[in-house]
């Protein structure tokens, strides 16, 4: 039998990965000097943690050691279960590195053992609806190797676009340089980021005023959504509720009351590299 795990940057809400029964592992972030692991919602304090980036807290996030990943799967091997791991974007950090290295180690020490990991090529939420759809094919009975197949075949059609209110959270993440983003936020330019096919960011749009951005995620929703009645839809926000409720008015104004809309917040995991008001959505589309 094999063990589904996922991790915290997949930001698939707690009461699915409950009502699923599979695995996650936390990532960690560190804020005002104490370590934290991202526990999906179940007990985070979402306004505590922007009011204090707001304030000037500068969080960080690190990536998890062999080690780490050694003390989360060796119960379960010892227990003679293998692993099937869906894993956010390994283009977005060098934790993955060390996950090959701890599972060369437990291959050592558990021969007998299948230990697999797929690559969703996204993170956050766009993550989180490729993982949550393989978990429905993993509780139908799929086997590790259908599940990547999966994976591999419906990671190209989640799309994930998002916008950020201040542009010098990108630029400590090294996505955009201080130049660039001192004078983006000088003239109130809004850049419209997406995750593109090899899992890594790109800017999809340059827009003028938060307004027009948001309206902009609508729009590419028309222009990219495929069946979307038929998948889940996310919109996350870094404690601008009042925003993310005004797109799901919109998109429930187009497409009707009927769609599956998960509506949550986003993970300080995520939130460290993208600050407060951060808006994004994720579907099924052409990527």
């Amino acid at each position: 039998m094999s063990i589904f795990f996922i991790d915290s940057n997949s930001e698939l809400w707690y009461d699915k990965v409950d009502k699923l029964g599979i695995e996650f592992i936390s990532m960690p972030y560190t804020i005002d000097d104490e370590e934290y692991f991202y526990d999906l919602g179940r007990n985070t304090d979402f306004k505590a943690f922007y009011d204090k980036v707001r304030k000037g807290s500068m969080p960080i996030t690190s990536a998890l050691n062999p080690q780490n990943y050694e003390e989360i799967f060796t119960p379960f091997l010892e227990q003679g279960n293998d692993i099937i791991y869906v894993t956010f974007s390994n283009a977005m950090s060098g934790t993955f590195n060390h996950l090959q290295t701890a599972i060369n180690s437990l291959k050592e020490k558990f021969p007998e053992r299948s230990i697999k990991f797929v690559d969703t090529r996204n993170i956050s939420v766009g993550a989180g609806i490729v993982a949550y759809l393989a978990a429905l094919e993993y509780k139908k009975g799929a086997s590790d190797d259908e599940i990547i197949k999966f994976v591999e075949e419906i990671r190209d059609n989640v799309c994930e676009f998002f916008i950020v209110d201040n542009l010098m959270h990108l630029k400590r993440g090294g996505r955009i340089s201080a130049i660039s983003a001192a004078v983006g936020t000088m003239l109130g330019i809004k850049p419209v980021l997406g995750i593109n096919v090899d899992g890594k960011i790109d800017t999809v749009a340059k827009v003028n005023g938060r307004k027009k951005s948001i309206m902009t995620l609508l729009d590419l929703l028309k222009q990219k959504g495929q069946n979307i009645a038929d998948y889940p839809l996310a919109i996350l926000h870094a404690d601008c509720i009042e925003d993310a409720m005004f797109l799901k008015a919109k998109i429930e104004e187009e497409y009707g009351k009927d769609l599956e809309i998960w509506l949550q917040n986003i993970g300080p995991v995520i939130g460290t590299h993208c600050g407060p008001g951060t808006l994004g959505l994720a579907f099924h589309g052409r990527k």
